[in-house]
């Protein structure tokens, strides 16, 4: 606990002063609280119009105004009441700059009334604003928790945005998609081959899919349109091109996902290899250093060990295309101990043996954890669980296909993640989105699809995602 400081103890002379790193956050936070949008105080933004993405510059009464947290927590403190604030701007934060902001006592007026000059100085020494204060000090002393302030999220999706600009660096991959005859679908692709993602070839009922041209607006001129009429075979024939080497990958537009898969699993003329198949979720959870990747929420049902053993590899394979080295897995469970009643106990305990032993390879697997001690440092503490990946876990091995699918659409409608999905295990990756997904997750799905085809290619990302999501 801390308390302010009082009128009558204050004197001429006194100091305070606080340390802040800006952060890309607080431009955010202070366009959404300010209403200023200004394009060059915003992060991720091509403010200048040259297809470059800026450097953003801290909006000038943000530096300005960190004074109020000195003024309002240490000198005087809680009680403190402004009269008047002049600013003088003589430099320009950016994100990332340690700022120090200083208060210092110049005189004391009646009717408990302070004047107070105010800097703020770069960790160069560079005086950027500096100003003077009135304000009315407390003559009460209160005593307050300084931390007692609650949460704020900041709803980003930066991981995505950085996985679109890595596979903008790399040939477009040709790509089948399947039935793209609805406005959703169509548009996905599109935008993806416009960002040079893909190459598409559009199969389907060609007067449907130029239908959902129109209503877009959008021409198809220079796009391959291969024009069957019924969608299961439209998806025979996107696995033929895989074989003919046509094509690197699918991409499911509006049709069943059994239509597909069926043409995707089938024995004979199949795109299946030695590894099970499996879906992964990418989720793009704000507030999260790296992304969070799920699996298998989409194919196997009940997998037992020897499934779940390629739906851990094949996540990690995903994970490390992504730039994560040595991903952290976290094998999930209802509890985080080893429970002969409960079987996904067993299966996570002997996931984990399994990778300590390399029959599981790239990732750092533990398990069982529950999701509470896999995602929180602090309940891991809490429960005695000491160990890599607890509190840290970037990918999840969910127990069946019920539980991954419940917790990627509670993080996706309730905590606000955004969601991009990858078919994993076969011949080429096969970009499995739901017919309700928007174009920003059928993108994203296309940059996956391109990422990981690099990797698996040359064995080495496009680049390295470190713990702080850079």
């Amino acid at each position: 606990m801390a308390t302010n400081r009082t009128y009558d103890q204050i004197k001429v002379g006194d100091t305070a002063e606080i340390v802040r790193e800006c952060s890309s956050n607080d431009l955010l936070v202070f366009a959404h609280a300010s209403g200023n949008r200004n394009p060059i105080h915003l992060p991720d933004t091509d403010w200048t119009g040259d297809g470059v993405v800026d450097k953003p510059v801290a909006p000038a009464m943000w530096v300005g105004g960190l004074a109020s947290a000195v003024l309002g927590n240490i000198l005087p403190g809680p009680g403190t009441m402004y009269k008047a604030q002049s600013f003088r701007f003589l430099g320009r934060a950016a994100v990332g700059d340690k700022l120090t902001v200083r208060v210092t006592v110049t005189e004391k007026k009646p009717d408990n009334i302070l004047i107070m000059d105010m800097a703020v100085l770069r960790q160069d020494g560079m005086r950027l604003v500096e100003g003077v204060a009135e304000v009315i000090a407390p003559t009460e002393t209160i005593e307050f928790d300084s931390s007692d302030i609650p949460a704020l999220l900041v709803q980003r999706h930066r991981h995505f945005n950085r996985m679109i600009e890595l596979a903008k660096s790399l040939p477009a991959l040709t790509t089948a998609v399947v039935a793209p005859d609805d406005p959703n679908s169509l548009e996905g692709a599109l935008i993806a081959a416009r960002e040079g993602l893909i190459h598409p070839i559009l199969i389907g009922a060609k007067s449907r899919i130029e239908g959902a041209a129109q209503e877009l607006n959008e021409s198809l001129a220079g796009f391959e349109i291969i024009d069957i009429e019924d969608e299961s075979e439209a998806a025979g024939r996107a696995v033929q091109m895989v074989h003919e080497g046509t094509v690197k990958a699918v991409m499911k537009g509006h049709l069943h996902t059994d239509h597909l898969l069926q043409h995707v699993v089938k024995k004979d003329g199949g795109l299946r290899t030695k590894r099970r198949i499996s879906h992964v979720f990418v989720m793009d959870i704000p507030g999260r250093k790296t992304p969070v990747l799920i699996s298998d929420a989409a194919i196997n049902i009940s997998p037992d060990l020897n499934t779940k053993v390629d739906i851990t590899q094949n996540a990690i394979d995903a994970a490390r295309s992504l730039g994560l080295q040595s991903p952290r897995v976290g094998v999930l469970s209802a509890i985080e101990t080893v429970n002969p009643a409960i079987p996904s106990s067993l299966d996570a305990a002997v996931l984990s043996k399994m990778a300590e032993r390399g029959q599981i390879k790239g990732g750092i697997v533990d398990g069982p954890l529950a999701m509470d001690n896999a995602i929180d440092v602090q309940a891991a503490r809490t429960k005695g669980i000491t160990s890599l990946v607890a509190g840290h876990a970037e990918v999840l091995i969910v127990p069946n296909l019920e539980s991954g699918n419940m917790l990627a659409k509670e993080l996706t409608f309730i905590a606000h993640a955004e969601a991009a999905g990858l078919v994993l295990g076969a011949k080429v990756p096969v970009m499995l989105t739901s017919r309700a997904d928007d174009s920003r997750a059928r993108l994203t799905s296309c940059a996956l699809a391109l990422l990981y085809t690099h990797w698996q290619t040359n064995e080495v990302p496009v680049g390295i995602l470190d713990r702080d999501g850079e």
